[in-house]
């Protein structure tokens, strides 16, 4: 079983310099704090209709047996397993995530579920905005709940079209910021009314109480589309998921 890495991989030699953690310390910490109860979050604040949502994100990046795979900010790896179950044992697949306490997780989860094809798997940790990976490396590439968080969306767009190969696809789930105002409506009651509460009960109100405004800062579907076709994809679509309330952009380099 790889164990988890928390160095710049061999492939990624010639950027060892510039493959610094840069993120936003305060968002970096916010994570770490949350790793714990993540998993026990997701599953009951989605009613576990975050994992219909990830298998979805991963049949729309394309991933298929074989492939090298990139699931980027995977924290406690849901979908880096997903996808690590499409390449194969003869693929590859890298998780990475700039908190290691996430990190720790995933690799304790992939010790425990001792899955033959999770053999595949390496983590890393690393940033978003500067990958340590060389141009054109990944078949396809995935990203949960994590480019909203990003301090600068732009570059990360565009950090993925880099090390994408050409005509490979890159699959974004994340909280979809709608422009009608009914959904808005919802979804900020269930922030309000279920999200907040229940990470209360954990100790954790004030670390998702953020989730509002990071959503409100977020980019509608059509923004998220010209975002990637800015970064040089040729081709881009955002879905609506989950009633309007999530939302997943596929973008082809």
């Amino acid at each position: 079983m790889s164990c988890l890495q928390l160095s710049v991989p061999p492939l990624a030699a010639s950027r060892s310099k510039r493959a610094t953690i840069r993120c936003a310390s305060d968002r970096q910490e916010l994570f770490n704090r949350i790793a714990p109860v993540y998993d026990n979050l997701n599953d009951l604040l989605s009613l576990g209709q975050h994992r219909i949502w990830k298998r979805m994100a991963v049949s729309w990046s394309g991933a298929k047996p074989g492939d090298s795979l990139l699931d980027l900010c995977c924290g406690s790896g849901d979908l880096t397993f997903l996808m690590s179950e499409k390449a194969g044992e003869r693929g590859k697949v890298i998780g990475l995530d700039f908190s290691k306490e996430q990190l720790s997780i995933a690799s304790s989860r992939q010790y425990m579920l001792s899955k033959g094809c999770y053999n595949n798997i390496e983590w890393v940790e690393g940033d978003a905005l500067d990958l340590p990976f060389s141009n054109g490396y990944f078949d396809a590439i995935t990203m949960g709940y994590g480019l909203r968080n990003v301090v600068d969306k732009r570059r990360a767009m565009q950090e993925m079209f880099r090390v994408l190969k050409p005509g490979s696809r890159v699959s974004i789930l994340d909280f979809n910021k709608t422009v009608q105002p009914l959904t808005a409506f919802f979804q900020e009651w269930v922030i309000d009314n279920v999200v907040v509460p229940t990470a209360t009960v954990y100790g954790l109100a004030k670390e998702y109480q953020y989730l509002k405004s990071s959503i409100d800062e977020f980019l509608t579907g059509k923004e998220l589309e010209k975002l990637a076709l800015d970064a040089g994809f040729s081709y881009a679509i955002h879905y609506e998921i989950g009633g309007g309330l999530m939302g997943n952009l596929v973008a082809t380099r």
